[in-house]
């Protein structure tokens, strides 16, 4: 659920979360039926609300050691109303907070008592009550995957209806990955399950905590430090966007498509949040080109352009140093190369190109092509798409161009801007290349009476409104930081 308004929430997400409190309800509804250690059902929930609170400052979202132990030590139904306090009192942070608090402590629910009893029809619980890890740590391997699931099909069926997000990404990226954590969680659990019925009692498991907490908290720090590198990056992306206000916004939405194509390649998610990196600061050493040249009304003197070209030899080196930007460099340094050879600044071709930066080049050519310049309109998205392919094996790799159809076929073109101030009008959401209005704009890649143009296609790849300028009759088809080669 976005931050939107209550009454902004798809009418299938509100009954979702309807059917999930009355699920939740008639889980929790035997309790009074059946033979609950009252006493540590309160003392666990009392922990897992005290630890929640301890694990927000420490950049922890919930302690699932406790929620796990409880399934292991009660009843389903007591071992679900364990997380019912400490999830309701939590702070939401976007709105609409109350459907999202209930949504939470109602899945969280359900997802505790289905462990809770695939843990118990395992005889898992008489294996904690006569200390036999093994068979507890048996039973807890299956149990475990089922928290995971259960958790991932709620949470993305409710990805799917309220956010519209495809079901295939909504699940994709909710269960594997959350499998080796929640497998340390299960160990640690089983650990608290087994002391609580241990000689040394409940002081005993809680100690367990401490060294998961510790652990927790370095992981907070990490997660502090990519917050960090997040914030290093936009204040490079504003002073881009202050030096060279005509395409503000225009790295971000590169950034964006590039994110597209890296999850089309199957890339995993760290190399995913580089490519990200890449795109958002491929024209960061605008910086060094003087304002005038970016600015500048008319064509660009051959001077000039060679100041343009510079652009990404700037880049590479305001970048030298930062570590998180390692690999990112490759493609701020080479994301104007062309696969024939002809690009700039050093003419690799083929896959001596870094492959970051053909996907890079491909991103930075699409949103050029699909955003208003002031000597020409948008073109819709099929336009530029059928562009691309046109100049795919000689301008671009075909791997990527493939890629970004792809994913816009599946998932549309909705670019996110997050700069301050005005950006450059998009493109209309897309469909399947040449879904869109023909004739709605644009013109071709090379205009006709280019001059002295390049011979072979050339297609825009971002850049300056004196760049786009450079290519009326008699300039070249296409300036540095606007055309993907000289």
């Amino acid at each position: 659920m976005g931050s939107v308004p209550a009454a902004s929430v798809p009418a299938g997400a509100r009954v979702c979360a309807a059917a999930a409190v009355v699920a939740a309800g008639a889980c929790l509804a035997s309790l009074p039926d059946l033979r609950t250690p009252w006493w540590a059902l309160l003392l666990l929930a009392a922990v897992y609300a005290a630890c929640g609170l301890a694990g927000r400052r420490a950049g922890v979202d919930a302690f699932y050691p406790v929620l796990l132990a409880a399934a292991f030590l009660l009843p389903p139904p007591a071992a679900a109303l364990v997380a019912v306090p400490g999830t309701l009192l939590a702070p939401v942070a976007d709105p609409p907070r109350p459907l999202r608090r209930v949504w939470r402590t109602a899945s969280l629910c359900l997802s505790v008592h289905a462990t809770a009893w695939t843990y118990w029809v395992l005889g898992g619980r008489d294996a904690v009550v006569a200390a036999d890890l093994p068979r507890a740590l048996l039973a807890a391997a299956v149990a475990v995957p089922v928290f995971c699931l259960a958790a991932a099909l709620l949470d993305g069926g409710m990805r799917v209806l309220a956010d519209r997000v495809p079901a295939r990404a909504a699940w994709r990226r909710q269960f594997v990955p959350s499998l080796p954590p929640m497998a340390v969680h299960g160990l640690a659990g089983v650990m608290m399950a087994v002391l609580w019925r241990s000689p040394h009692g409940p002081a005993a498991a809680l100690l367990v905590l401490l060294p998961m907490y510790a652990t927790w908290w370095v992981f907070a720090q990490s997660d502090q430090e990519r917050t960090a590198h997040r914030a290093t990056v936009r204040a490079l992306v504003r002073a881009v966007d202050l030096k060279d206000g005509y395409t503000r916004g225009h790295s971000e939405r590169v950034g964006q498509a590039s994110v597209m194509i890296a999850r089309e390649l199957g890339m995993d998610d760290e190399r995913v949040e580089v490519i990200r990196f890449a795109g958002i600061l491929h024209d960061v050493g605008k910086i060094g080109v003087p304002t005038r040249i970016l600015r500048k009304d008319g064509p660009l003197t051959p001077p000039e352009r060679r100041a343009i070209e510079l652009h990404p030899e700037y880049g590479h080196e305001m970048t030298r140093g930062i570590g998180f930007l390692e690999e990112a460099r490759a493609a701020i340094l080479h994301h104007h190369e062309r696969l024939d050879g002809s690009g700039y600044p050093y003419g690799l071709s083929g896959t001596q190109i870094p492959e970051c930066a053909r996907v890079v080049a491909v991103a930075d050519a699409f949103d050029a092509m699909t955003s208003t310049r002031s000597y020409r309109r948008a073109r819709p998205v099929g336009a530029a798409l059928e562009e691309l392919a046109r100049c795919a094996g000689t301008q671009f790799d075909p791997r990527m161009v493939t890629a970004l159809t792809r994913a816009l076929s599946r998932h549309g073109w909705h670019p996110v801007v997050t700069s301050d101030g005005p950006v450059p009008q998009a493109a209309a959401p897309a469909g399947p290349p040449g879904a869109e209005e023909p004739g709605a704009g644009g013109e071709p890649a090379v205009p006709p009476g280019g001059g002295d143009a390049p011979a072979g296609p050339t297609v825009p790849a971002g850049g300056s409104a004196a760049a786009g300028r450079a290519r009326a009759p008699g300039a070249r088809a296409s300036a540095p930081g606007e055309g993907a080669a000289p």
